[in-house]
């Protein structure tokens, strides 16, 4: 340990560069990074391991700033060690459109930031998935080349938040043990002191969850130190409550939520230097103190390249599978398993389930893709998400492909973020798409960031039966299609369900949900599946006998429902053709001239889905015509469901036959 003075000129250095940065932004949080920056200068400066040349190197340990407002606290430190990005314009800049700097940390968008955190509880759940994949990678590939901490950041905000009690419960059974959860505990949140709203004993919380967990000072340096060092002998997961004041150094508004989310203004800021003894202009870092942080950060030079050199003594064919599934590329298998699926599909014409024929698919491309990690939410048999192949993970056992995430949806979603942001797995869980709302906040934070993670979301519709509008999904694709960047697929059959997988797990650079029935479906596409038509969106899969007068837009299960309807059109001489529409938003991105050729200009255009018509306008046009559901669905059998909404294929013809006559 350094001498004290020196540690707190390190530590005050943050202070003052957040302090600086929210007063010119007029805007911001000071009070976390000013309280949380001695916890953040030990644990940067004595245990973190990350070369800030190289901030993606795959061993770094990870550290996740859950409590996402005090952004500044995680600038200011990517600024002092020395990431080229995040330089003192970017910190002057903090907060402005076109700044690295956001608002709250956006992976992506800053060099050092694991992921977007903001929503709070969101980061801690992440950081349960990155320190499962390290786990799981380490086991797979050894300690010398996978032997990494995860570092969280929490605010009390995080641990109130309901996702907080799915993760760390996770994380305990799962004994988690590099996983190090620093607490900023500081007793204020917005409304005031803690105690106006909770009183809940967060020690023994945590340790009833199978954690390790003790109360420190947060601005004791050596005290810092030595929990963390006790944290990481520990065999659990560790959470150091480190009992900080907010707003530290502030004369008037320390400890207090006025100094939480709001700028100190230009005497408070001026009184809080003064207090601290930092006699520097705004962002002025005096050379010493910038010398102290360089050395920090240059220290992960020498740690990288340690690594490095026991990556490059590591068997050839472990290095390059190694370095194939943290770069995200997909083996040269996978093309060939899925081929031959779709070849199957078309030859044995399968009537089964979508859940199922996504289980078969699992089937076929698991061994051929060992990077994928499957589970479930406490709904494996239904979801189908668990092959035969496919090994549990476990505590102490974690070369696994299988996942329990136990009925913990939000929890399960976040770590599925954290899994894919750590590299080197593809997570893909399921549960009931009702249940998607459960997931949503996550699923949000997936699109905003961009990494592979598919969400398996079975009994999609009516199509559930007896279990009745609570677990009858109406709204959840509408609500699903409206995230930007998020692709939303809905199979008819299994060659769409393999190509909506063939999709997902090439797709790096978005999440993918697709959208499974509890309901057997017969076969509808009769090609090897050669060319992926599910790529497109949307496209004709069967054409009139001449110059149609109706085209039937469905996806799903209602796809055979419209073929069922075009057969009974045609009996009755009117030729209809017939779209599927398995992912909208990739049929959106399609050429202007794909999509009005797919869409085509017959005088009646109808739309069949078990859900609300949210969203088909895009497709049929305002004056276009709906088969589905207009509310809540009901408690009965499927057959019966479907004829009490209406959805039928006599209910087509119907409606077609109308709109003809008024034409």
């Amino acid at each position: 340990m350094i001498a004290r003075r020196e540690h707190d000129a390190m530590a005050n250095a943050i202070r003052a560069l957040a302090m600086d940065a929210v007063e010119a932004a007029k805007s911001g949080h000071p009070g976390l990074p000013m309280g949380a920056a001695d916890i953040a200068t030990v644990l940067f400066r004595d245990h973190l391991s990350f070369d800030p040349a190289h901030p993606t190197w795959p061993d770094r340990d990870r550290f996740v700033l859950s409590a996402g407002h005090g952004s500044m606290l995680i600038y200011a430190l990517l600024h002092l060690v020395g990431v080229k990005e995040v330089t003192i314009e970017q910190l002057k800049n903090f907060r402005q459109l076109g700044s690295i700097t956001a608002g709250h940390p956006e992976h992506g968008h800053t060099p050092g930031v694991e992921t977007t955190t903001g929503p709070l509880g969101q980061g801690l759940g992440n950081a349960v998935g990155m320190a499962l994949a390290e786990r799981i990678l380490a086991a797979r590939y050894g300690g010398n080349i996978v032997d990494h901490y995860t570092y969280v950041l929490a605010s009390d905000g995080d641990l109130m938040e309901g996702i907080s009690q799915e993760s760390i419960t996770l994380a305990g059974h799962m004994k988690l043990n590099k996983l190090i959860v620093l607490f900023d505990d500081n007793g204020i949140s917005i409304d005031g002191a803690i105690s106006v709203s909770d009183s809940t004993d967060q020690l023994k919380r945590f340790e009833s969850a199978g954690w390790a967990a003790e109360r420190i000072d947060g601005h004791d340096p050596e005290a810092i130190n030595a929990a963390i060092l006790r944290a990481k002998k520990s065999d659990k997961p560790s959470l150091i409550a480190c009992v900080t004041t907010i707003g530290y150094g502030a004369p008037t508004k320390a400890g207090k939520s006025s100094s939480h989310g709001s700028p100190l203004g230009a005497d408070e800021l001026k009184g809080a230097k003064e207090k601290l003894g930092w006699a520097h202009g705004p962002f002025e870092i005096p050379a010493d103190i910038r010398k102290a942080w360089g050395v920090v950060g240059s220290r992960g030079a020498a740690a990288r390249a340690a690594w490095q050199e026991r990556l490059g003594k590591a068997k050839p064919k472990a290095r390059a599978e190694f370095e194939r599934v943290m770069a995200g590329e997909l083996p040269k298998g996978l093309a060939r398993a899925l081929k031959g699926f779709k070849a199957e599909a078309s030859a044995k014409k399968p009537e089964v389930a979508t859940r199922k024929a996504s289980e078969m698919v699992l089937e076929a491309i698991q061994p051929a893709l060992p990077e994928l990690l499957s589970g479930s939410a406490d709904l494996t048999g239904s979801n189908n998400t668990k092959t035969k192949g496919m090994a549990v993970v476990k505590a102490g056992a974690y070369d696994g492909a299988f996942v329990h995430y136990g009925i913990r949806e939000h929890g399960m979603a976040a770590a599925m973020n954290g899994i894919a942001l750590h590299g080197g797995l593809i997570p893909a869980s399921g549960t009931f798409l009702v249940f998607s709302d459960y997931c949503r906040p996550a699923i949000r934070l997936s699109a905003l960031m961009n990494p592979r993670v598919i969400y398996v979301m079975t009994h999609d519709s009516i199509g559930v039966g007896e279990d009745g509008p609570t677990h009858q999904p109406v709204e959840h694709l509408a609500a699903l299609r409206a995230i930007p960047n998020l692709d939303v697929y809905r199979p008819c059959d299994a060659t769409e369900t393999a190509e909506a997988w063939e999709l997902a797990v090439a797709t790096k650079d978005r999440p993918s949900l697709i959208a499974l029935t509890r309901q057997n479906l017969p076969q509808l596409r009769m090609d090897n599946g050669a060319k992926n038509l599910s790529s497109l969106g949307a496209y004709e899969i069967a054409r009139a006998e001449g110059r149609a007068e109706v085209t039937l837009f469905a996806t799903g299960s209602e796809v055979s429902l419209a073929m069922k309807a075009r057969s009974l059109l045609l009996a009755e001489g009117i030729l209809a053709r017939v779209v599927s529409v398995p992912c909208f938003e990739r049929f959106a991105a399609q050429p202007e001239a794909y999509r009005r050729r797919v869409i085509g200009r017959t005088k009646v255009k109808i739309a069949i889905e078990a859900a609300i018509r949210q969203g088909w306008d895009a497709i049929i046009g305002s004056d276009g015509h709906f088969i589905g559901m207009e509310g809540f669905g009901a408690s009965g059998p499927i057959h019966r469901l479907y004829a009490h909404f209406g959805i039928t294929p006599e209910a087509v013809v119907a409606k077609a036959k109308e709109q003809l006559r008024r034409r």
